[in-house]
């Protein structure tokens, strides 16, 4: 803004998704927000700031604690009939393939993966790229280190999960629920251990494309919403 330029005008600056994206990647940590979100907050800040300065003087408030945000009823049942679908959906695939009592395609991380893609669908971390960069990352970390160093479990998942976070970090694939999928390889059942390098497959690629299928369909249903953010 120059020195010309009135205070109100700011309020009509808009960015474009690139402006945003290349702004984010000058700060040294992962940033939890969508370019939506950024440009909603740019705008409250601003209206809450010009409120500050042009109101008359008023007795000091005692500061708000900051409370999590409140969920339309519509977006509730949006995340639970998609939470229900993809983990259902995942739940028959591991019927269809393997024994009834073995629970191979249906792993902890999968439930936060539903929570992020269903409950959270603008966020970074539920972004195709680290969907699915973060599952395949973790679960080659997770099965070379069962494969290395299996003989000392305890070293053996630390190991996966400090290097499954670094790397995903390194390649911008942070998707949190890859941290399960790395101690699973790790700590999981014998049928987990006998997979192998298949883990890489079964669950940790078609689990993650089921759930992002259904995400597709629940998350687009609404056109005031969009997802994915970005593709990659």
């Amino acid at each position: 803004m120059n020195a010309t330029q009135k205070p109100e005008q700011a309020s009509e600056l808009e960015f474009s998704d690139q402006d945003i994206f290349e702004a984010m990647q000058e700060l040294p940590d992962y940033l939890d927000i969508s370019t939506e979100d950024f440009r909603t907050l740019y705008h409250l800040a601003y209206r809450h700031a010009q409120a500050r300065v042009t109101a008359s003087a008023a007795p000091p408030q005692p500061p708000q604690t900051m409370e999590p945000p409140r969920v339309a009823a519509v977006q509730v049942f949006r995340a639970w009939i998609g939470s229900l679908t993809g983990i259902a959906l995942v739940a028959g695939m591991n019927q269809l393939l393997f024994p009834v009592d073995a629970a191979i395609m249906l792993i902890g991380s999968f439930g936060a993966t539903a929570a992020l893609l269903f409950g959270a669908p603008r966020s970074p971390f539920s972004q195709p790229r680290n969907l699915f960069g973060g599952h395949i990352l973790s679960a080659l970390v997770g099965v070379l280190c069962w494969n290395v160093l299996g003989s000392q479990v305890w070293l053996a998942a630390a190991v996966a999960v400090a290097t499954a976070v670094a790397l995903m970090h390194l390649t911008r694939t942070m998707h949190p629920p890859g941290g399960a999928t790395a101690l699973i390889a790790v700590v999981g059942s014998a049928g987990v251990h006998q997979l192998g390098f298949m883990y890489v497959l079964t669950p940790a690629v078609v689990g993650p494309l089921v759930l992002f299928a259904v995400a597709l369909v629940v998350n687009n249903v609404a056109a005031a919403r969009r997802y994915p953010e970005v593709w990659f």
